[in-house]
């Protein structure tokens, strides 16, 4: 038996259970899986005894030029020490979003100069821009992100319901998912008003000025538009029960329509953002306790499709100028390096969530929504993405010892059961459990599906 190049031992997680066994893998891809250990030679083995061997975490909600002195290197390094081998990266860029395709095709060139994770690229659109889905797709995006509310009307702008319409029929065209951030301006920015005139301005008021109506009304709007147009819609940033109720009811109508919530919205609730202010700030915001327990209880039986970080690294002087008005403080916090954990820890380590679960939150079903080929799952002739995390390993999560230069996080001094020890991208270690041992420049971009010629994988559940 000729060696492999690499030979993988440990507790496989596959589509159908987890194995104890070893895979195979040459020039980057999974050429045999076998149920009995030993029995593969290979000119490398890693042998990760009791540990959990994931197909390589995807996370598809990720912000790294919101903070333009970020960028691809520090976030993607996070990303490895995460376990996240392929993130997809958002295109609300500073100062110029994504919307065209010289903008798009500069920035494939940035990522394969400085990533140290494969990336995939969300675009989007100017308002009056929708004739750009078709370029951009063919460009290589993986997928559209448009919004209703309007967090800066040239980066971040409120795209308005006819020229939704036309960006849904044009993705439905190119076989492509459109996504929103959905939240209602109107209701938002009254209630800021009224808030801020009464001197409200404590961190309760920033969940108390976006209720969950803001929310759930925007996301039944663009409901009904995918139901008429046919589009693939997909909803971002889940941050309430209700609103996944009314996507279960779209559902069951065939509506092709797909909710992701943030590791954030299932492990923290108002009463954090109390305690923590500005450190706990996000759009959507924090909800109540029992709004939380709920959308867990969605969360372990499947409802949503994935979870994200939403990674946004803002610098400390963003979040601190909310120290005395809540409403001043950046919204967004990073979690690359974190999330994966801290789920393991509250859904596998306690025995809410089977590792197959985790695998299908974090690595198949993103895969599979985003027709992201090769990738999400341990199969022969899949790319040998893996991510490893020892669930006996306890340790406590220092924001000082953050690859991203955002070193802060409302999670900081938590202890944790589940640590990532191995990241694995295409056969090739970039993170040991102790530092980054590839160069920037060997992450690739993940070109979406439009793109003509590509090797698609089959995608079916």
């Amino acid at each position: 038996m000729n060696a492999y190049h690499l030979v993988v031992r440990g507790r496989i997680v596959l589509e159908t259970g987890v194995m104890e066994g070893e895979l195979g893998i040459n020039d980057g891809v999974i050429q045999t899986i076998s149920p009995t250990q030993h029995l593969l030679k290979g000119v490398q083995v890693l042998d990760f005894g009791r540990s959990y061997v994931f197909p390589g975490l995807i996370d598809a909600h990720v912000h790294c030029y919101t903070n333009p002195e970020e960028g691809f290197r520090s976030n993607t390094a996070a990303a490895a020490v995460g376990g996240i081998t392929t993130i997809m990266d958002m295109p609300y860029d500073s100062p110029d979003p994504i919307t065209n395709v010289e903008r798009f095709e500069a920035k494939v060139q940035l990522l394969e100069k400085e990533s140290l994770v494969d990336v995939a690229l969300w675009a989007s659109i100017a308002k009056g821009g929708a004739e750009q889905i078709k370029p951009l797709a063919e460009a290589g995006a993986i997928a559209f992100k448009l919004s209703t509310f309007e967090a800066d009307p040239y980066r971040f702008p409120r795209i308005p319901d006819d020229e939704v319409i036309k960006a849904m029929t044009f993705t439905r065209e190119v076989g492509m998912v459109i996504a929103f951030h959905a939240e209602n301006g109107e209701l938002i920015e009254s209630l800021i008003a009224e808030y801020t005139n009464q001197g409200l301005v404590a961190p309760r008021a920033h969940m108390e000025t976006r209720p969950p109506v803001s929310e759930s009304v925007e996301v039944l709007k663009l409901m009904e538009f995918a139901y008429w147009t046919g589009a693939k819609l997909h909803i971002v940033h889940v941050s309430h029960p209700r609103t996944l109720e009314l996507i279960q009811w779209f559902q069951k109508q065939g509506v092709q329509v797909t909710a992701e919530t943030c590791y954030p919205y299932v492990l923290m609730d108002v009463n954090d953002l109390e305690r923590l202010g500005p450190k706990a700030k996000m759009n959507p915001p924090l909800r109540e306790r029992s709004d939380v327990d709920r959308m867990w209880n969605y969360v372990k039986a499947g409802a949503f499709n994935l979870i994200s970080s939403d990674h946004v690294p803002w610098d400390l002087s963003r979040k601190e100028a909310g120290k005395d008005n809540i409403f001043s403080a950046a919204p967004g916090l990073p979690g690359l390096e974190i999330m994966a954990s801290l789920i393991f820890d509250y859904g596998v380590a306690r025995g809410h969530l089977t590792p197959v679960q985790f695998a299908n939150l974090f690595s198949h079903h993103p895969a599979q929504l985003f027709q992201i080929a090769a990738k999400g799952k341990i199969a022969p002739g899949y790319d040998a993405d893996l991510t490893v995390i020892d669930p006996y390993a306890e340790w406590e999560i220092d924001e000082r010892q953050f690859q991203t230069k955002a070193r802060i996080t409302p999670f900081h001094g938590q202890k944790v059961q589940g640590k990532v020890i191995h990241t694995i991208i295409r056969g090739c270690t970039v993170y040991d459990g102790k530092q980054i041992v590839q160069q920037p420049g060997f992450g690739k971009f993940v070109a979406g599906s439009a793109v003509k010629g590509k090797t698609r994988t089959d995608f079916v559940s």
